[in-house]
């Protein structure tokens, strides 16, 4: 991958976390190009990362051997318009990171003859933790499948799907799925501030308690499940607030959420397919 030229077409937070994460992999940053039409985010961007930068994405788009789309779904289209000729003209692997644009929508913009490959990472992904699930079209080689994951690995896990419909579900479990756990934070932090802790020390105990609990069973070779009976003891404080939970139906709470999510998800793609 350190031969390989790599353009980003958006410079916001995501291609910045896999900029940063392909330069901490020993990808040179004159590898890396991006096109972003904000004055102020490319400089910070060279600045940062010392990349080549420019306001056209045409420009950027025809130095790639791999073409990565970071814009909005909103103007995705629009983009695709534009660099549509860069694209055809040497036809690179293009990587599309835009939430709910399907691969039959990029290639319809982009030509049938055009590898792509849709991922989804999540936020953690600016930390270099995240989590991206990614499908491939047809035109798409074994050899560019590797480079593609190795991308998405730079900021965290990358696992493929072979049924783009689980796109959606993604979406809904990984992608939405920073906002459940930040919630039960937020949550946790306020119920230690009821009941008497410092919102200091209640903010640091929940977030590390989440931090470990993350870590143990991400480690561990036992399912979450198993580490919850773990950690509960028959007749103790973890039974008696695990029950509570459960009483109020927190597991069907969860389900329609991530049902919810994914029909969401399933709509915004039509949507934007059609636009």
């Amino acid at each position: 991958m350190n031969d390989t030229k790599i353009a980003f077409i958006g410079g916001g937070n995501m291609a910045a976390s896999l900029i940063g994460g392909l330069l901490g992999g020993h990808v040179k940053p004159n590898m890396l190009w991006v096109s972003e039409p904000n004055a102020e985010q490319r400089q910070q961007l060279s600045i940062n990362f010392n990349v080549q930068t420019t306001a056209d994405n045409s420009t950027a788009a025809a130095q790639g051997d791999v073409v990565v789309l970071a814009v909005k779904p909103q103007v995705m289209h629009a983009v695709a318009d534009e660099i549509k000729p860069a694209i055809q003209q040497h036809k690179p692997l293009v990587i599309t990171i835009a939430a709910g644009i399907r691969l039959a929508s990029i290639a319809g913009w982009l030509g049938d003859d055009i590898p792509v490959v849709r991922a989804m990472p999540n936020t953690p992904a600016l930390v270099q933790t995240g989590a991206s699930a990614l499908i491939a079209n047809q035109e798409v080689t074994a050899a560019q499948r590797n480079l593609a994951e190795s991308i998405m690995r730079s900021v965290g896990l990358a696992l493929w799907l072979e049924d783009e419909a689980l796109m959606d579900v993604v979406t809904a479990v990984s992608g939405s799925g920073p906002a459940y756990f930040f919630l039960v934070m937020e949550i946790l932090q306020a119920a230690g501030e009821t009941l008497g802790l410092d919102r200091e020390s209640a903010r640091l105990l929940s977030l590390q308690t989440a931090f470990g609990s993350a870590k143990m069973a991400l480690e561990s070779t036992h399912d979450p499940a198993t580490l919850r009976r773990h950690v509960t003891s028959p007749g103790g404080t973890t039974e008696r607030a695990i029950n509570t939970l459960l009483d109020g139906n927190i597991r069907q709470l969860f389900m329609d959420a991530v049902a919810n999510a994914t029909q969401r998800s399933r709509d915004l793609a039509r949507q934007l397919g059609e636009s």
